[in-house]
């Protein structure tokens, strides 16, 4: 059986610089090819597959066929220790621990927390004449990140906080250490940013009380064999967690933004919707589950432009798809972008509608992980509940107290690589209602 079409390019980097800077590397390819096609990205064989049936078929045989992987310069910079690359029964045991964090108990109570810096965001926004909301959004979340899952104020406007923007840059690159690449800058950033992390575990152990966030958990967890765990692991794991709750929630945030401004009437809708909860003066998780069209705006935003395209594994078996062999050692990958475009599932997928999601239609239901923002199977992000809380207290409280113009002159096209965000930044001006 022969593998599937394509072109592995050049010797070593095969279409790699194609993919990072070619916007519709996927759709020239799947017009040539077809849904099932082999490329060379990362210096590996790789499989892009695409359709719900793809991503059913990689995600409900992990540890069968499939096993996580990650380009070399993400294994690298996320660390060995990282729940990221872990497999088997270590993954699942590791998850259990962390998903205490993202428990509802744990949620409600970060609810506070979030809305106070909210409101000190907007606050500081409506002063601004003008600003580009990316790079301040990129302050906003890890500032809610590190103040829930570590305990540390204003973080963003640290060093820890100039530390990760650098090493955020060189995850999805090519592994190249030299001192003026992303790569070989990321490094020297992620031995710092260790000496931090270390800085503030050391400190949280000589505390009284250990804390219920999500350091406090780690610092109280027991291994396998009744051992606390490692400090060299307690470090990978604190940086994973920074990570999810940070780098692709960012990019929902901007893209809401993005997509609000642009349809003004669903802002209105929004506001609409908010007027039943104006005497409340902090919101509970009942009140967010009520805010049905809020809710449906934002799994329309995560339709419309997934913060990230697809994810990634390795082949550990070789195994047969729509008749292609699929070589053991190969990497797939599968694809969010393109399945949340697909006409089987979604009734004129390229327009932005939130209504696609109202309890009538729910064209998400329509195929099994035809709607994957957050992935699927074993591995779906441990963070999806805290990124959605967070979405949904960032857009009920911009909407109930603001409106904003999306200023003209800049390139709102997205860039796609390392999640989703309009090329230039979103420049704004924010007014209060």
């Amino acid at each position: 059986m022969q593998t599937p079409p394509g072109s592995f390019g050049l010797p070593f980097i095969g279409e790699t610089l194609s993919f990072f800077n070619d916007r519709d590397f996927l759709k020239k390819r799947l017009k040539k090819y077809g849904s099932v096609f082999k490329t060379n990205i990362f210096g590996n064989p790789t499989v892009f597959m695409t359709g719900a049936d793809a991503n059913v078929f990689i995600l409900t045989n992990e540890n069968k066929y499939f096993s996580v992987t990650w380009p070399e310069s993400t294994k690298i910079l996320l660390g060995s220790d990282s729940l990221a690359l872990q497999r088997g029964s270590f993954h699942s045991n590791r998850r259990k621990l962390l998903y205490q964090a993202f428990q509802p108990r744990a949620l409600a109570s970060y609810i506070p927390t979030m809305e106070n810096i909210t409101d000190n965001y907007l606050k500081k926004w409506e002063k601004m004449d003008s600003f580009t909301w990316y790079p301040e959004l990129r302050n906003y979340t890890f500032d809610i990140a590190c103040k829930l899952l570590i305990g540390t104020d204003n973080t963003s406007e640290t060093i820890l906080g100039e530390l990760f923007e650098t090493w955020c840059q060189g995850l999805f690159t090519l592994p190249i250490n030299l001192p003026w690449t992303n790569f070989g800058k990321a490094l020297r950033a992620r031995k710092r940013l260790s000496q931090e992390i270390e800085q503030i575990i050391l400190k949280r152990q000589q505390a009284e009380d250990l804390g219920e966030d999500a350091l406090g958990l780690l610092l109280q967890a027991k291994d396998e064999n009744g051992q606390t765990l490692p400090l060299a692991e307690l470090k990978d794991q604190i940086l994973l967690l920074l990570f999810a709750g940070h780098e692709t929630l960012v990019s929902s945030l901007v893209s809401f933004c993005l997509s609000v401004g642009q349809n003004p009437e669903i802002g209105d809708r929004i506001k609409q919707e908010q007027n039943k909860f104006s005497n409340h003066q902090t919101y509970s998780l009942e009140d967010l589950k009520e805010m049905v069209y809020l809710e449906q705006v934002l799994k329309e935003v995560l339709r419309f432009i997934p913060p990230v395209g697809g994810g990634f594994r390795e082949t550990i078996e070789t195994c047969e798809f729509k008749n292609y062999s699929i070589p053991k050692g190969w990497t797939v990958q599968y694809n969010i972008g393109n399945t949340h475009k697909d006409t089987e599932i979604y009734q004129n997928p390229e327009q932005f509608n939130p209504d696609r999601f109202n309890s009538e239609n729910a064209e998400d239901k329509n195929k099994t992980f035809g709607y994957i923002p957050f992935g699927g199977g074993i591995r779906e992000c441990l963070g999806k509940e805290f990124a959605k809380l967070e979405m949904k207290i960032f857009g009920a409280m911009l909407v109930r107290n603001y409106r904003w113009e999306i200023l003209p002159n800049q390139d709102l096209s997205l860039v796609a690589i390392p999640t989703a965000k309009p090329r230039d930044g979103l420049k704004v001006k924010l007014i209060k209602n």
